[in-house]
């Protein structure tokens, strides 16, 4: 952020272009631009009566969390649950549903996509309700989640989301937080559009038929030669874009689900969800380029902003080394070290970040006050984890690894890694373009 104020300001007083200058305006922009849409979202009033048959595909859980869930979703009345308990059999959790009176069947393959395609053709229901297995349902859950199916034009809907609780550690604290932000702009914006670009997959709800429509290839359908299983919420999602139906989000609709409390697992969740939405979003190109512009350029930024962050961190190093001062910062009051001048720099920096964060995600920080205090730990993670993370998993994108948090689920196979040469010189191009950008 404090590149680019001077940036501008050099830009304003000698009529300099600044590359890294213009890619920030543009990132501005588009935050204006969604919160000015999703002003205009208002969730969906009118009830809505369908047949419904919420599928739970499970490899493992708590003994306890997974009989609360299933109790929850009873409660609310669905015309069928099936569950899908795949890989190693697992008697605990037959029992509780055999307790619970629950349909389950078993399947030895492993993989959330087999297990879908083994509950879909188990379900009779018109619309089809996908749960993950650690997800808590609220009050009303099902009956606001259906209410968006009243216009045929909708094929797809998501609930808001919350993290249970997390005021546990500094990591739910955070994983609430990305939550809350993209409940609040991300899906509400997109929801506007009728293009919300991932439904998420701890409860989903789709029409029945695009489900059917869409299976084989959900679980044949390669990117650059290699079947991934990662990513079946974003890929269904696109499937159900293509059939030409619009993707909603209900946010009257509420579940919680946990999250991460050690930096390894973190990790390795945030991993699969990198590889998972950047392989999709390259794959996706053509048809958001065609038929959803904003939704493009959305998930476009969201692959470049890494590369743009390292380079404007590579310029700063840079340029301390070759004069006392960098010289975008000669008219700053700076001590004359290099040393002190360069970590006053940082320090301007990390505040100026801290206070464009406060700007962007100020409703969350309405709702939760609290979470301002967490704000500089929370810039450590995304600085320090999850941008690293984001890029590593953009160069890996069609490496068909497991699943990484869960034993038992989809191991992947390391002999069926694509050679990815396509995201290796992207991802070359834009590191190269961005310390260039940003120097």
């Amino acid at each position: 952020m404090l590149a680019f104020l001077l940036e501008l300001r050099d830009g304003w007083l000698r009529h300099d272009v600044y590359p890294f200058a213009a890619f920030m305006a543009i990132i501005w922009f588009m935050w204006v631009v969604r919160t000015a849409i999703a002003r205009r979202y208002r969730p969906w009033a009118r009830p809505f009566a369908a047949t419904t048959s919420v599928i739970i595909p499970v490899v493992d859980e708590p003994e306890d969390l997974f009989r609360d869930v299933l109790r929850r979703i009873i409660e609310q009345e669905p015309t069928e649950i099936v569950v899908v308990i795949n890989g190693p059999e697992n008697p605990a959790l037959q029992k509780i549903c055999d307790d619970l009176e629950v349909w389950w069947c078993w399947t030895e393959i492993p993989g959330k996509r087999n297990a879908l395609r083994t509950g879909l053709e188990a379900a009779s229901g018109d619309i089809c309700v996908l749960v993950d297995s650690d997800t808590i349902w609220t009050k009303n859950t099902l009956p606001e989640l259906l209410k968006p199916f009243a216009d045929p034009g909708v094929g797809g809907v998501t609930t808001r989301q919350r993290i249970l609780g997390s005021g546990r550690s500094v990591l739910t604290r955070w994983a609430d937080w990305l939550e809350s932000v993209r409940c609040q702009y991300s899906l509400p914006a997109m929801s506007v559009l009728g293009t919300v670009g991932c439904l998420p997959g701890r409860t989903i709800a789709f029409r029945r038929e695009i489900l059917e429509n869409c299976m084989e290839a959900f679980l044949h359908e390669k990117f650059l030669g290699v079947f991934l299983e990662v990513s079946d919420d974003r890929t269904l999602t696109n499937y159900t874009l293509k059939a030409g139906y619009r993707t909603v989000y209900q946010a009257t609709s509420l579940v919680y689900t946990d999250a991460p409390t050690t930096l390894g697992k973190l990790a390795r969740q945030q991993y699969r969800w990198a590889r998972g939405s950047q392989y999709n979003t390259l794959r996706m190109l053509p048809w958001m380029a065609r038929r959803a512009k904003v939704l493009g350029l959305f998930y476009l930024a969201d692959i470049l902003i890494p590369f743009v962050l390292l380079g404007t961190f590579g310029s700063w190093i840079a340029a301390s080394f070759h004069g006392t001062r960098p010289g975008l910062y000669n008219e700053l009051p700076l001590p004359a070290s290099p040393v002190l001048s360069f970590a006053m720099v940082l320090i301007a920096a990390a505040l100026l970040s801290m206070l464009s964060i406060g700007v962007r995600f100020g409703r969350h920080f309405a709702y939760r006050p609290r979470d301002m205090a967490y704000l500089p730990l929370f810039m450590v993670i995304n600085t320090l984890l999850l941008m690293p993370v984001r890029m590593l998993g953009f160069f890996r994108c069609a490496h068909n690894a497991g699943w990484g948090t869960r034993a038992d689920s989809f191991a992947g196979d390391r002999n069926r890694s694509a050679l990815v040469v396509v995201p290796y010189l992207l991802g070359g191009a834009m590191l190269f373009g961005s310390v260039m950008m940003s120097v």
